[in-house]
């Protein structure tokens, strides 16, 4: 690190006191800005149309907002270099100070540090044993998870190469521990208290010098730490959520040595974890997050966003039949109260599930936080200022004109014969699967097995005419995968569409199994 870089970070005392940081951005913030094009235009100029956030903090709609002054931070770390073992380092301090724990880092997010943390259990920093990842041979090789606790999000634990031991019975606890035992992962929510949450599951490892990590990505922050008080080891939090970091940002906070492992582990070091850079923007506009957390007037946000759903509650109220109850939240993530807003289906002849696609398909386009039955519900965790006399607004017109859906016509004729066993190739975007269909037919209902090439599970579904759909869940690792068919059928064929939940679609075609 040059003599100029040093002295000019000396100068600015980046990580000294905790007015330093919004003081840097403040001054940021004087400066003339640069001319861009307004907010919609960016994202409307490439044919995407953004949206008003009525749901909470969810990575697939873009998390959060980062506040004003992390956005002046980041435009500050950009326009210099810095040796980044020493910002690290210094952000480590400021962590330290801020938060209560002994130490914190900076990652790509949460799930990176979940990665990161399952490379410093498996291979701590010694670099050998860092340059064999994924090879575990000879290492420890387990990660103890809690049956309540698996997930989508462990991948980034497995991606290590390492084995889960699930555990659901407490009284088996004890065992799942031993010599091969790298780590233990509990994710933050309900059951934290139970007989198989953090404090059970941190006794148990202790015996076994095993860390333990929560995962409290969407959670709030808390200070002093409710996880670390508990006794894991380090807790991992989403930037980009409540925090109102950097999208692609993380926190990783807890014990001194295993935090500055998982660092090292990390990108800009020649590791596993190299691919999941974070950068000095995101580093800093991050510590601005939680320097901006301690500061922030928390009873003013609640206020306010009781202040929304009031609107909302009174303007949609003045229409016949709809009624609202404001429920206050039972957990850490998306901690905010929620407006349910109900009403009779018979009279205004709408769903929710039909409100809230006209919401989203229509401009301004507004996604809520939910559709059930005769009811949608509004979370203001997200929303900026104005979009309650928006949403307001755009509910009140939907409520009092309610859109008319546009169903396709029933097909006629009687129900085509898909008994038996199929034959299917699915095409997906790239790539293509073998997989096979056992169905039962009962007029127009349908039950039976979808066979994947390594999942099987039961469906059902229905068959109109020559038209037929079906589902299959698949359990697999901490998550499901949903195979959504439809299409049509023909003597002994079908083709269609298959809907995969979050991976897009791809197309199927099916011919009956023709028996040696």
């Amino acid at each position: 690190m040059s003599k100029s870089i040093l002295e000019n970070f000396r100068r600015r005392d980046l990580f000294r006191g905790a007015g330093t940081i919004a003081a840097f951005a403040a001054s940021a913030a004087s400066a003339k800005p640069a001319v861009s094009a307004p907010a919609s235009d960016v994202y409307q100029s490439i044919g995407v149309r953004p949206l008003i956030n009525c749901k909470g903090t969810y990575t697939i709609i873009s998390g959060s907002q980062s506040l004003p002054e992390v956005k002046r931070a980041m435009e500050e770390a950009s326009r210099h270099y810095v040796d980044m073992d020493e910002l690290m380092e210094g952000v480590g301090k400021r962590l330290a100070q801020l938060t209560g724990a002994e130490w914190g880092i900076v990652t790509a997010g949460s799930a990176a540090a979940m990665t990161h943390t399952t490379a410093a259990c498996l291979a701590g920093s010694d670099p050998e044993k860092m340059q064999r990842l994924p090879n575990l041979q000879g290492m420890r090789s387990e990660v103890v998870i809690p049956a309540y606790s698996r997930n989508v999000y462990d991948h980034a634990i497995r991606m290590l190469g390492v084995s889960i031991v699930g555990v659901s019975d407490p009284a088996k606890l004890e065992s799942a521990f031993n010599e091969r035992t790298a780590m233990a992962y509990i994710l933050a929510g309900p059951g934290d208290e139970g007989p198989l949450g953090t404090q059970a599951v941190t006794a148990a490892a202790r015996r076994w010098n095993v860390p333990v990590l929560v995962d409290a990505a969407a959670e709030m922050l808390t200070i002093p730490n409710l996880h670390l008080q508990r006794g894991a080891t380090l807790v991992a939090y989403s930037g980009g959520k409540c925090i109102r970091g950097p999208q692609c940002a993380g926190l990783l906070l807890g014990d001194k040595s295993l935090a500055q492992a998982a660092w090292a582990n990390s990108a800009p070091h020649h590791a596993f974890g190299r691919s999941l850079k974070v950068g000095k923007e995101e580093i800093m506009g991050m510590l601005t997050a939680v320097e901006m957390w301690t500061k922030r007037d928390h009873k003013r946000e609640w206020a306010e966003w009781e202040s929304w759903l009031n609107r909302i509650s009174e303007k949609v109220t003045t229409v016949g039949s709809v009624t609202t109850r404001i429920e206050q939240p039972d957990s850490l993530s998306n901690h905010a109260p929620t407006l349910h807003i109900e009403w009779d289906g018979a009279r205004l002849g709408v769903t929710g599930q039909e409100i809230a696609k006209h919401l989203l398909d229509t401009d301004p386009r507004i996604i809520l936080g939910g559709s059930r039955g005769n009811s949608v519900s509004v979370m203001p965790y997200m929303m900026m200022p104005g979009d309650d006399k928006i949403a307001a607004d755009r509910l009140y017109a939907a409520l009092k004109n309610p859109p008319k859906s546009e169903l396709p016509p029933e097909p006629s004729g009687a129900a085509a014969n898909v008994a038996g066993v199929w034959d299917v190739e699915v095409e997906y975007r790239r790539g293509s699967a073998k997989h096979s269909l056992s169905l039962e037919q009962a007029g127009t209902a349908l039950t039976g097995t979808h066979h994947g090439e390594y999942l099987s599970g039961d469906l059902r579904g229905s068959v109109a005419a020559d038209r037929v759909q079906f589902s299959a869940v698949h359990r697999i690792e901490g998550t499901e995968l949903l195979f959504n068919f439809s299409g049509r059928a023909g003597g002994d064929g079908m083709s269609g569409t298959v809907a995969l939940g979050e991976y897009g679609e791809a197309r199927w075609s099916a011919k009956r199994h023709k028996y040696a």
